[in-house]
């Protein structure tokens, strides 16, 4: 396996390189927006450096499900990281009108390279059937034992998380003091692969991590996208619109009503009988409860009759109607100006 992979040239194991210096730098990043085109750059190098060295990890075959850890080279165990650098750079990526596209990518590199470890007896969570696209799609998932969680269950388990960010210390510190040996160089063999495999297992708690972030993410984008595509009759009938209705005073009585007049000469008054009579032409009040008894109901208005055609309708019907009633009405608001000046009922509250 070792000379397959130096069969590959040192190509590979740069390309690897480069992707990680470029993560690394994007963590260490001092940018104030990582939609910076300096921060998007990077991101778009390292996305293309490690997906390169993927495809000829692929080509090589280096992992197989039918090998044991032991028969993986030391050099080689790096390359298994290859899965979740791609998943954290395109996280980093930050298209909104591709956001969803993204996290579902992101969460099928997390998900692929949790999948490779556990062949190779890598940490202690279990994936269970149809967890991914690659396994169990298109057919419902077998059984699950409730003794094994799933990987979403294990990700969201508060004492997971406790546990998982214990392993997170340790492993930060082992690998911090054995970081230098192994990149001076100075390193055996046993404390390569040891250092390889503890900064695979400080991955897969980092994806248990971003995988939870990501299932939450998606149900609110989800649930957005079906709040925008929802039809505008879900959301309850809306109102026909009515005409308006044109202002006037409501008086007690005539008198009342010349007062009102006498001083708001633009706008009209109406005493209650006379609103009430309106209204009773109208249809709008019903004659149960108001009339006279023995006298018939008051007919209903028109179905679909606004309230302008309603005025026409009473002013046209007022016209017919100009009995003596009216005109007796109109000498004696004529007397009443005579002797009672503009604005004669306002003047109680004026110094």
């Amino acid at each position: 396996m070792m000379a397959e992979a130096g069969a590959g040239g040192p190509r590979l194991a740069e390309l690897l390189a480069l992707g990680r210096r470029l993560w690394d730098e994007l963590e260490a990043s001092t940018e104030p927006s990582s939609g910076a085109p300096a921060v998007q750059d990077k991101v778009r190098q390292g996305l293309d450096a490690l997906q390169r060295a993927a495809a000829m990890v692929a080509q090589l075959e280096l992992f197989s499900e039918n090998e044991e850890l032991e028969e993986i080279a030391s050099a080689d165990l790096k390359f298994m990281l290859l899965p979740a650098l791609l998943g954290a750079l395109t996280l980093k990526q930050v298209d909104l009108s591709r956001r969803r596209e993204h996290l579902e990518t992101a969460r099928e590199h997390f998900l692929r390279f949790l999948k490779l470890c556990r062949n190779y007896g890598l940490g202690s969570f279990q994936l269970s059937p149809g967890t991914s696209s690659e396994e169990g799609a298109g057919s419902p998932s077998a059984p699950r034992d409730p003794a094994q969680p799933n990987l979403v269950a294990m990700a969201m388990s508060r004492t997971a998380k406790i546990e998982r960010y214990k392993q997170k210390k340790e492993l930060e510190n082992k690998l911090a003091s054995m970081s230098s040996a192994v990149e001076s160089g100075t390193a055996d063999e046993d404390q390569i692969r040891e250092f390889y495999i503890l900064q695979i297992q400080k991955w897969i708690g980092t994806s248990l991590e971003e995988i939870e972030s990501i299932e939450q993410e998606l149900v609110i984008l989800k649930s957005r996208d079906a709040a925008r595509q929802a039809p505008a009759g879900s959301r309850g009938p809306s109102r026909p619109a009515r005409a308006p209705v044109k202002p006037f005073i409501l008086t007690r009585d005539a008198a009342q009503a010349r007062v009102f007049g006498a001083g708001y000469p633009g706008l009209p008054t109406m005493t209650v009988d006379d609103w009430y009579e309106q209204r009773r032409r109208q249809g709008v009040v019903f004659q149960q409860g108001f009339g006279e008894p023995g006298s018939p109901p008051c007919p209903s208005p028109p179905a679909g009759a606004s309230d302008e055609e309603l005025q026409k309708q009473q002013q046209e019907t007022e016209e017919e109607e100009d009995d003596e009633e009216a005109l007796q009405k109109a000498r004696d608001w004529d007397d009443w100006k005579d002797t009672h000046p503009r604005g004669y009922g306002n003047r109680h509250n004026m110094g």
